[in-house]
């Protein structure tokens, strides 16, 4: 291979070189910094940080609390990512056929999407909400008694997960129509001359061709669902009882409530290595039985 003139290589260089910067100041650099400061007991309003070491760790894996957000966001994941994937997929198939107005449709479901977080969190409230909650209004056609959806410990992470699975809908039907529509056609047909029935094309054609959509909705469904914080914040504040306190939430008590800056980045150094680690264990389980074209 020949090998390509200095300058070639120096002007490559020159034009990563500002997004590396961006890079390192941004994401690199907190992410080390995190973890020196996690080695030390620093209360912003108490003084100087003082090196303890892994005390922090030691205090965070025995806190009952800690352990409560970790249930918590993990509930809220097995809860909304499956029910979510498994819509966006019925829905994706429904829009991916000619029907009428199915701009609008697309359109209609990515806008959650992109809407604010804070925004859609308020308007759910209102749609929770005990008295005139459109929820309440809704289950009581079918002769449910109402409920008090974020108040009660049984109902609050139940609501939340509705609302995640709401909110994520448009960016995994838009993702699966993506997919559909890159399958070839000749498959289908090929299948239908062997006499395959529609039940057969989605089980032997479709979903085997749409593992690689599906494995990239879900590393990136369950690293949201781990960083899950702006509903919370807005609509529960982690209550009741704890409820609905998860792992970003707990994060944001202990460091920017309490100001214990080194315990709060010993929270945010196990977060971070909980999702490394899931995201790898799914490339490791996972990406063997994803089938590419």
């Amino acid at each position: 291979m020949k090998r390509r003139p200095w300058r070639t290589w120096l002007t490559a260089y020159a034009f990563l070189i500002p997004s590396l910067l961006v890079l390192g100041a941004f994401t690199f650099y907190p992410v080390v910094e995190a973890a020196r400061l996690s080695l030390w007991r620093w209360r912003i309003l108490r003084g100087d940080p003082v090196f303890i070491g892994l005390a922090n760790y030691e205090t965070l894996f025995s806190s009952a609390d800690f352990w409560q957000a970790v249930g918590n966001t993990i509930l809220f994941a097995v809860g909304s990512i499956p029910t979510s994937m498994i819509l966006a997929l019925f829905l994706a198939l429904l829009l991916n056929r000619p029907l009428r107005g199915l701009a609008f449709y697309r359109t209609a479901y990515f806008l959650p999407t992109i809407t604010s977080l804070v925004a859609v969190s308020v308007v759910w409230m209102w749609i929770y909400h005990p008295d005139v909650g459109l929820m309440n209004q809704l289950i009581g056609l079918v002769g449910l008694p109402p409920a008090r959806w974020l108040n009660e410990p049984r109902t609050a992470m139940l609501s939340l997960i509705i609302l995640g699975v709401w909110r994520g809908l448009g960016y995994n039907v838009i993702i699966y129509l993506g997919g559909l529509q890159s399958i070839p056609v000749h498959l289908y047909e090929a299948a239908k001359i062997d006499g395959a029935n529609r039940l057969q094309l989605l089980r032997y054609v479709t979903w085997p061709l749409l593992t690689p959509t599906s494995f990239f909705i879900l590393i990136i469904a369950v690293i949201n669902s781990f960083q899950s914080f702006t509903q919370v914040h807005v609509m529960t504040q982690g209550g009741p009882i704890g409820s609905t306190t998860v792992i970003v939430y707990y994060l944001f008590q202990q460091a920017f409530q309490q100001f214990n800056m080194g315990y709060g980045s010993a929270v945010a150094m196990v977060l971070f290595v909980v999702i490394l680690v899931l995201t790898i264990l799914q490339f490791g389980f996972l990406g063997k039985r994803v089938h590419y074209q």
